[in-house]
């Protein structure tokens, strides 16, 4: 058999503004493969192949205005996946599309559709472009407790007022889970479903399946020892090293955690990457990254740049 191809791809989610769907989820254009192409009828993200040369970005500049004939006026790099077809092993570099410019007028495709990842109403998806999906249904933001420090009460009103400014993913993050800190975990929870927020606790697997928590954020100690993925919805971890980033994408987690990226309170003088540093980390990680370390909603569009998918924070998720 011939040794397949190796393809890049840059592929674009386009986000369509003021358009959202259930629980706040964006929308964003999908188009169907047309008869004579591999895979046809099925759907994917817009894009195209980067020629030789060419640096991904502009690849897919280039492919959208050809394709679809609109402007890309900005976007962030995401995440890059790779899938091996029967023809070729193709490697998909994602940007997200914040704004662009003109009209949709497709050239390539049998038919569009603007659609959410929590509300698909097309289908097949391409094989490569469906693990997109559950990384699409993550917040931008994940704000992290410390109940410990400021105490449950303020720590549960703090997540009211949260949870009601947008979506967020809920980390709870407490350093001893006793008694107390239980039963804080269980009103967090309570109150972050009715907001329609995921939860993730950081710590054991088994206290995050007692407490009934939408999944488990790993320390990466813990990371280090699993040789399986736990069973929940979401699971993340705490990364440091390429190497650790490597060793969650062998689990197949969700998203990872990566800083920290400037000073912090708590650490004034501990090592950081800086934004320099967190982008060499993360490039062409296949898991959506959260970077974290002295960061508040402010810098939400600069972690994006940097190829983020969005901020964790603990002091600056929060209003007191």
């Amino acid at each position: 058999m011939s040794e397949r191809k190796q393809v890049a791809v840059a592929a674009a989610v386009i986000f369509r503004d003021g358009a959202h769907g259930r629980a706040g989820a964006r929308e964003f254009l999908l188009g169907q493969r047309a008869p004579g192409t591999f895979y046809p009828g099925y759907w994917e993200f817009p894009g195209g192949k980067v020629e030789k040369g060419e640096a991904p970005v502009d690849a897919l500049k280039r492919e959208l205005d050809e394709e679809l004939g609109i402007r890309v006026e900005h976007c962030t790099p995401w995440i890059t996946l790779s899938h091996a077809y029967e023809h070729a092993h193709v490697r998909l570099h994602f940007f997200r599309v914040e704004r662009w410019s003109g009209r949709v007028h497709d050239h390539v495709h049998s038919a569009l559709a603007w659609q959410t990842a929590d509300a698909l109403t097309v289908s097949p998806m391409l094989p490569a472009n469906g693990p997109v999906m559950k990384s699409l249904r993550l917040p931008t933001r994940m704000a992290v407790t410390h109940a410990f420090r400021i105490g449950a009460a303020a720590q549960l009103d703090a997540l009211r007022q949260a949870c009601r400014r947008g979506r967020l993913m809920l980390q709870i993050r407490e350093p001893v889970l006793d008694a107390a800190a239980l039963d804080f975990a269980r009103e967090a929870i309570r109150i972050a479903r009715d907001h329609g927020c995921p939860v993730v606790l950081n710590g054991p697997v088994e206290v995050a399946q007692a407490l009934g928590a939408d999944g488990v954020h790993l320390k990466a100690a813990q990371l280090a020892g699993l040789t399986a993925r736990p069973d929940f919805e979401w699971v993340g971890a705490s990364c440091h090293s390429v190497d650790e980033l490597a060793q969650a994408t062998r689990l197949g987690l969700d998203y990872a955690v990566a800083g920290s990226v400037l000073p912090t309170a708590t650490h004034p003088g501990g090592d950081t990457l800086g934004w320099d540093g967190f982008t060499a980390l993360v490039a062409g990680s296949p898991l959506p990254v959260f970077a974290i370390g002295g960061l508040d909603d402010s810098h939400l569009a600069q972690a994006q740049t940097c190829g983020a998918h969005g901020i964790a924070a603990i002091r600056g998720a929060w209003v007191l």
